[in-house]
């Protein structure tokens, strides 16, 4: 089904990133490695029509490597010299989407100047003259380009975002994975949580002689719970909060969410409101999990 959707996009199955040092080449191979391209950074130029050779089908009709974005930089030595013919050369079996990012001086010199990290093209006279030769140099490169990206005016989410949108197999990308972890404030809070909720709040079911023991999951705690008018009224009003911040927190780029629902001892409200919250969001955009930490205490 993932192919299917992906062909109906016709995004390329192989990228070549290149362009000038420090505009971002780094940030784009992170943001097509989430987009399950298979990734190499600084291949040897004369290895490209080997490494093209694994995204052609094979005897059997199956290709080895679905996608791949290699990263091609001034750094390998024959680059500039090779790199037309090679391209032609991948062309005659392969389609090749060149991809070349490129950026203002000024924002280079910064970046670099932020990084201290001596620019490959400096021969002692500075850099920005570094940035200048490199530019010159890579003018060919450049014109062979199928996509050319300026970044002075990105950050490394705002690129991200682009990527995701150009080559992803949806607008969306990758989807972001959603855990609701619940538990006991009397055992200690978890580490590692994104939001907490604290739902101490709420009538408790352990103070109910029938209710004490069992389970924030039974059918008899859920009842209870749902008789109270506050504990819908904070269910609406967490999935309303969510509802919101979840796409923000995607468009980011973040990829892994973790949010701590919380009662006294993780038994049974947290554990209720945790299930309810985690049924909202199980959505096509979203890989939801819940976790019950205290709930066998």
């Amino acid at each position: 089904m993932a192919k299917n959707n992906a062909e109906q996009k016709n995004y390329p199955n192989f990228v070549i990133i290149t362009g000038l040092s420090g505009s971002g080449m780094s940030s784009a191979t992170n943001a097509f490695e989430d987009l399950g391209y298979f990734c190499v950074d600084n291949l040897p130029l004369t290895m490209l029509p080997t490494f093209s050779r694994l995204l052609l089908p094979n005897a059997e009709e199956e290709v080895a490597i679905e996608r791949a974005a290699l990263v091609i930089n001034i750094r390998e030595r024959h680059f500039l010299s090779q790199f037309p013919n090679e391209l032609k050369r991948i062309s005659k079996k392969l389609t090749a989407y060149v991809l070349f990012f490129e950026a203002s001086d000024e924002v280079l010199q910064r970046r670099f100047s932020e990084t201290r990290r001596p620019h490959p093209a400096d021969v002692g006279k500075g850099l920005l003259a570094a940035i200048r030769a490199e530019k010159e140099a890579m003018q060919e490169v450049r014109e062979k380009a199928d996509l050319i990206i300026d970044t002075s005016n990105h950050t490394v989410h705002t690129l991200r975002r682009l990527l995701v949108e150009k080559f992803g197999q949806t607008k969306e990308g990758a989807p972001l994975n959603v855990q609701f972890l619940s538990f006991g404030h009397k055992y200690g809070a978890p580490g590692q949580v994104d939001l907490m909720f604290d739902v101490r709040h709420l009538p408790n079911p352990y103070f109910v002689k029938d209710l004490k023991e069992l389970p924030g999951t039974d059918s008899q705690v859920v009842g209870f719970l749902e008789k109270e008018n506050e504990v819908g009224e904070t269910i609406k009003r967490f999935t309303d909060l969510l509802e919101y911040l979840l796409p923000l927190y995607k468009r980011e780029g973040k990829s892994y969410l973790t949010i701590g629902i919380g009662c006294t001892g993780g038994r049974h409200r947290s554990v209720m409101i945790a299930d309810r919250l985690a049924g909202a969001f199980k959505k096509d955009s979203y890989e939801v999990s819940v976790t019950h930490r205290d709930v066998q205490k």
